[in-house]
C-alpha cells in the first residue's frame, strides 16, 4: 500500500486519530533529531525555547501560546493545529505563513507523518513521557536546594547595561554546571514603548533607516552605496537603494535580487567589493554564485552551484550559513552549525573509531548527524574539490567576519545551553587552522561538558580557548570591525580598528540579558578579552523586549547600520561632530 501523508487523508477533518501507517515512536526519534534544538513537546524533554513549546499543540490556535512572542504574521495566520494543518506547515512554513520564524521544513513525508503522530500521542496521554530530569536534561546531579549556588562577580543582567560599561568574562572563575536551575524565558517581542530609552555613548543617535524589511540578517555594502541582505524567512535576497544623502531607505527602493533559495544567509562578493564579477550566497546546505557588476539589482541569470552539499545532515538544528573569502581570494570560507545543543544523540565510537575518524576530519571533529558541522570548513576557490574541516568544535558561527589589515579570520558564536543561568558563555574569537574551540565534549578551555563526562579524556587540554568570551545566553550573532576615517557620520578615531557585536537576546536565563551592541576592544589589532555596552535599551522587563539586534555593517558614511529581526527594520547608529 501506498504511504499517503496526513494531508491526503485527513483533508479538510479534525483528524481525531493518527494516519495510518504512522509511528509516533519513529516521530520522537525524528523531533529529538530535527526540533528539539528550539521546541519542547513533553515536559522534561530536554528540548530548547527559541521555539514555542509543542506539548498540547493539537487543537491548539496558531500563536496560542502566550509564553512565547510570535511573529505578527503568525499571530494573524487563523490556523488551528490538526493534524492536516500541521502537515501542510510543517511541509512549507513559510509558504504557509510568509513571515513566519519558522524556516526549516520537514520535506519527507513519512517523517512528518510520524512527528505529527507524536504530537498526538502526546495530546491524548498514550505516548509515555520522559522522566523527570533536572535542568531539563538528562542526566544531571540533583537539583540544587532553594538558595544554593551564588552568583559569580561579574555575572549580571540587562539592568546594569550602561553604555562605557565594561564587561570581561573570567574563564577561571565560571560557576560549575546546574549551579542555578536551567530557566526558559524567551522573550515576548513587543512594539517600540512610548517611554522607549536608547542609551549611545554621548554625540551618537539611532534613526530608522529601512522598514518593511522581512527576517533582515547579514547585510553586504556594494561600490555604489547599495546594500544587499539576506532575508531567510523570504527566502531571497533583496538590494536597498539609499537615499542620496544615505541616512534612509525609501519602500519603493528595496528590490528582490534573487528569490527561490534555501533559507539563504552569508552574502560575499568576488574578487573583491571594489570589481566584483560574483555574489556568492550560502544556503543552509550549499553554496551558489550569481554573476554581478555593481549595479545590479536584479540577478542576471540562474545561479551557479559551488558547493553542492556543506554536511551530509542539512535538517534540523542551526540553519544559518556564513561565508567569507582569505584576503588573496584563494580560500572560502564557510561556517555550518550543529544539528543539535550538544550531540545528546550522536552515537559512540571507540577509541579507535575516534583515532581513525579525526585523521579524516580533525581534531575533535564529531559525527553522525554532526558531521561537518560544528565546523568552519574550507575550499580552494576554482579547484572544484570538496572543503575540508579548517577548525571544529565551534557549535554555531553565525558570523565569519576577515580581521581588515591582518587577515585574521573571526567567528563569533552561540554556545550551548542548558547548564545554568551563566553558562555556556557566547564568544567572538580567532579562527585558526587545525584548532578545536570544545564543542560538545568541553567548554571554555578544560571545563568537561557533564552530559559527555569520561568520553572523550584523550581531548583534555587541547581545547583553544575563545579570545573574548560574552555573558552567557546573550546570543551573540553579528560582528564587524569599525574602518571608516571619514564620513558624515564617522566615529571618533578611537573606534577605528575596533569591533562591534550584536547580542540577539537570551531565552535560557532566568534574567534577560542581551538585546544590545557591543563594543570588542582590540590593541594594535589584538583582542583585549574585553567588551563594552556601546547600544543599549531594546529591553523592557525581564519578559518583554522590542529590538533583536542581528546584522552590522559600515556603512559609506561612516554610520553603522543595524538590522533587527524582530521588528523587521534597519537601524542607523551616526556620529555628530
Amino acid at each position: 500500500m501506498r504511504f499517503m501523508t496526513v494531508a491526503a487523508v485527513c483533508a479538510g477533518l479534525a483528524c481525531a486519530t493518527p494516519v495510518f501507517g504512522a509511528d509516533a515512536s519513529a516521530g520522537k526519534a525524528a523531533f529529538r533529531a530535527q526540533c528539539a534544538l528550539c521546541h519542547s513537546a513533553e515536559p522534561n524533554d530536554g528540548g530548547g525555547a527559541q521555539g514555542p513549546n509543542l506539548n498540547g499543540v493539537f487543537g491548539r490556535h496558531s500563536a496560542g501560546n502566550a509564553e512565547f512572542g510570535y511573529t505578527a504574521a503568525m499571530k494573524a495566520s487563523g490556523l488551528t493545529w490538526n493534524a492536516a494543518t500541521l502537515d501542510r506547515f510543517l511541509a512549507a512554513p513559510t509558504r504557509v505563513v510568509p513571515g513566519s520564524a519558522m524556516v526549516i521544513p520537514v520535506p519527507d513525508n513519512t517523517e512528518r507523518a510520524n512527528i505529527i503522530a507524536y504530537f498526538q500521542a502526546v495530546k491524548e496521554g498514550t505516548f509515555k513521557q520522559a522522566p523527570p530530569a533536572v535542568a531539563g536534561f538528562p542526566p544531571g546531579p540533583p537539583p540544587p536546594a532553594p538558595g544554593a549556588g551564588k552568583p559569580v562577580k561579574g555575572f549580571d543582567d540587562w539592568k546594569n547595561d550602561v553604555p562605557g560599561r565594561v564587561h570581561r568574562i573570567d574563564l577561571a572563575a565560571l560557576p560549575a554546571p546546574y549551579d542555578t536551575p536551567s530557566s526558559a524565558r524567551f522573550p515576548r517581542f513587543v512594539p517600540r514603548p512610548a517611554n522607549a530609552d536608547v542609551k549611545l555613548p554621548p554625540g551618537f543617535s539611532l534613526t530608522l533607516f529601512a522598514t518593511d524589511v522581512p527576517s533582515a540578517r547579514k547585510m553586504l555594502l556594494a561600490d555604489n552605496g547599495d546594500i544587499l541582505i539576506s532575508e531567510p524567512q523570504n527566502s531571497k535576497v533583496a538590494v536597498l537603494r539609499p537615499s542620496a544623502d544615505g541616512t534612509h531607505v525609501d519602500t519603493k527602493d528595496i528590490m528582490t535580487f534573487a528569490q527561490g533559495l534555501n533559507l539563504p544567509y552569508g552574502l560575499a562578493f568576488y574578487p573583491n567589493a571594489r570589481n566584483p564579477q560574483w555574489l556568492y550566497v550560502a544556503e543552509t546546505n550549499r553554496v551558489v554564485r550569481y554573476a554581478y557588476q555593481t549595479g545590479d539589482t536584479r540577478a542576471r541569470a540562474v545561479p551557479e552551484v559551488v558547493v553542492p552539499q556543506l554536511s551530509p545532515v542539512a535538517g534540523g538544528g542551526h540553519f544559518t550559513r556564513d561565508i567569507a573569502f582569505s584576503p588573496d581570494g584563494r580560500k572560502m570560507f564557510v561556517s555550518v552549525g550543529s544539528q543539535s545543543n550538544v550531540a545528546e544523540d550522536m552515537p559512540k565510537k571507540s577509541p579507535a573509531e575516534v583515532q581513525a575518524w579525526e585523521a579524516a576530519h580533525g581534531l575533535g571533529a564529531a559525527w553522525g548527524n554532526e558531521e561537518n558541522r560544528a565546523d568552519v570548513l574550507v575550499f580552494d576557490v576554482g579547484s572544484g574539490k570538496p572543503g575540508k574541516v579548517y577548525a571544529s568544535g565551534i557549535r554555531n558561527c553565525v558570523s565569519l567576519t576577515v580581521q581588515p589589515g591582518n587577515g585574521a579570520l573571526w567567528c563569533t558564536t552561540n554556545e550551548r545551553d542548558m547548564l545554568g543561568d551563566d553558562l555556556v558563555p557566547d564568544y567572538s574569537t580567532r579562527v585558526q587552522e587545525g584548532h578545536w574551540y570544545g564543542w560538545p565534549w568541553y567548554y571554555m578551555g578544560n571545563h568537561e561538558d557533564p552530559r559527555h563526562a569520561g568520553e572523550r579524556p584523550d581531548l583534555a587540554g587541547k581545547v583553544t580557548s575563545p579570545d573574548v568570551p560574552y555573558q552567557a545566553h546573550s546570543a551573540s550573532l553579528g560582528l564587524t570591525f569599525y574602518t571608516a576615517t571619514e564620513g558624515a557620520a564617522a566615529f571618533p578615531k578611537e573606534y577605528v580598528g575596533d569591533a562591534f557585536a550584536t547580542f540577539h537576546g537570551s531565552w535560557n536565563r532566568a534574567f534577560r540579558t542581551g538585546h544590545k551592541v557591543v563594543r570588542v576592544r582590540m590593541k594594535n589589532g589584538v583582542p583585549t578579552g574585553e567588551y563594552d555596552d556601546f547600544l543599549v535599551g531594546f529591553i523592557v522587563d525581564d519578559g518583554n523586549a522590542w529590538g533583536r539586534p542581528v546584522g552590522l555593517l559600515v556603512n559609506r558614511d561612516g554610520s553603522l547600520l543595524l538590522s533587527d529581526d524582530g521588528a523587521n527594520v534597519i537601524y542607523r547608529v551616526a556620529y555628530r561632530r
